[in-house]
């Protein structure tokens, strides 16, 4: 068993496969540590167009094209009381694919790592980081194997592609709180059986709880009578069993109770939650490392941005650390962390917006300007490192006089 290459990156998700397709097409020797096998279950379904020419620079995108369960996906619907609207991905300020698809994770995940390791990567499944020295002329990692062996690899450079596990903010003491409230999701799959025509097969459907605006729901369908259905809002609003607290806001909503009437909620797909998921760090590189995606930070679930983060994260740091390993001199802190960090900021904009309700404001609004919805959309779509767009480069300053000039939405 080899135990030095030239990287080695932590996880074996979508931004573990990107980034070590991507490092492997630079002819680098890359191998990937995962705690886990897969498939394994993960939340985060519903894709974004941006993702795709990620996957396409990757050499991934025809797998994932290939795969019939995936549901094809063009926008974002949005309901709240008797109020629908939506955004056409294909309609957008931002040039790149308007299309992407909504999957379950664990074939998704799957998928990307069996195209990987076809390309020539060396993937460890089973294989733990618990340990790395990060002070000498290469990094140092300690692994554990599922069956308790303990062995030591050296690399030129890490990438944590860890996501929810975090393994370098953990080992590196880098993690510290987010600055957003703690929340809580229950969800789960359901047999939806829908056949009511206002339901578009074709978008993710977001729902703000009539009463409740700051409580939403999303409702993720794939491409064979299965929806992923969650709620999502602070835990004491959300206190409870799983089954019930998800039922009851859910048929609470008028779309998703006249939707959702001949849904089988009881298959062999749990009931689950997770509490606390957004996450921060102090630093998203440091000697010899840096950290992809979630496990840098995690915003929330509401506009489907933690995939595409990752996978942008992912493309942006393949680069760097073949040229760093070529000899290059490379600035992380500039080429990195500041360019990742203006997509992230937008997100967050509209992540602060749809809670303090000026985003839903302006997502509910009558007669909206068409350019303007253009700009929206795209960065819906995951174009939010388009600097172009008004609404990227100013993100809070536009939102907020946007919301004004619409003023409070009503759901009538």
């Amino acid at each position: 068993m080899d135990t030095q290459f030239d990287v080695v990156i932590i996880g074996a998700g979508p931004s573990g496969s990107v980034s070590a397709s991507l490092l492997k097409q630079k002819g680098l020797n890359v191998c990937v540590l995962e705690k886990q096998h897969f498939p394994r279950f993960v939340i985060g379904e519903s894709l974004l167009p941006h993702c795709m020419e990620i996957l396409e620079a990757a050499g991934l995108v025809d797998a994932v094209n290939a795969e019939p369960s995936f549901q094809f996906k063009n926008g974002a619907a949005f309901t709240w009381g008797n109020r629908y609207t939506y955004f056409d991905f294909t309609d957008k300020f931002t040039a790149g694919p308007g299309t992407t698809f909504q999957v379950r994770r664990g074939i998704f995940d799957k998928i990307l790592i069996d195209e990987t390791v076809k390309k020539g990567v060396e993937v460890r499944f089973g294989h733990e980081v618990t340990a790395l020295d990060n002070q000498g002329e290469s990094a140092v990692l300690q692994v554990q194997t599922e069956q308790g062996e303990n062995y030591t690899l050296t690399a030129r450079f890490v990438l944590d592609a860890s996501g929810y596990g975090r393994v370098l903010p953990r080992l590196l003491d880098l993690e510290t709180p987010s600055h957003l409230p703690a929340r809580l999701a229950h969800f789960t799959h359901i047999d939806d059986n829908i056949s009511d025509p206002d339901f578009d097969r074709n978008k993710i459907l977001i729902t703000t709880h009539p009463e409740h605006r700051n409580v939403w729901l999303w409702l993720i369908p794939f491409a064979d009578n299965r929806c992923s259905i969650g709620v999502v809002g602070l835990p004491e609003v959300l206190a409870g069993e799983s089954e019930i607290v998800l039922k009851k806001f859910a048929l609470e909503c008028p779309m998703l109770n006249r939707i959702l009437a001949n849904a089988n909620w009881q298959n062999e797909f749990p009931f689950r939650n997770i509490q606390g998921y957004s996450a921060n760090v102090k630093a998203l590189h440091g000697k010899h490392f840096a950290l992809l995606g979630n496990a840098a930070e995690f915003l929330d679930p509401v506009f489907s941005s933690g995939v595409t983060i990752a996978l942008h994260s992912a493309q942006l740091a393949a680069e760097l650390v073949a040229r760093q390993l070529n000899g290059q001199a490379v600035d992380w802190q500039q080429e990195f962390a500041n360019p990742l960090m203006v997509g992230v900021n937008a997100f967050r904009t509209y992540v602060n917006g749809w809670y303090d309700c000026s985003f839903q404001d302006v997502i509910y609004a009558r007669n909206p300007q068409p350019e303007i919805r253009q700009m929206l959309s795209s960065i819906l779509a995951g174009y939010a490192w388009d600097e172009n767009n008004p609404f990227v480069a100013k993100s809070e300053k536009r939102l907020k006089a946007l919301a004004e000039l619409c003023g409070t939405a009503t759901q009538d």
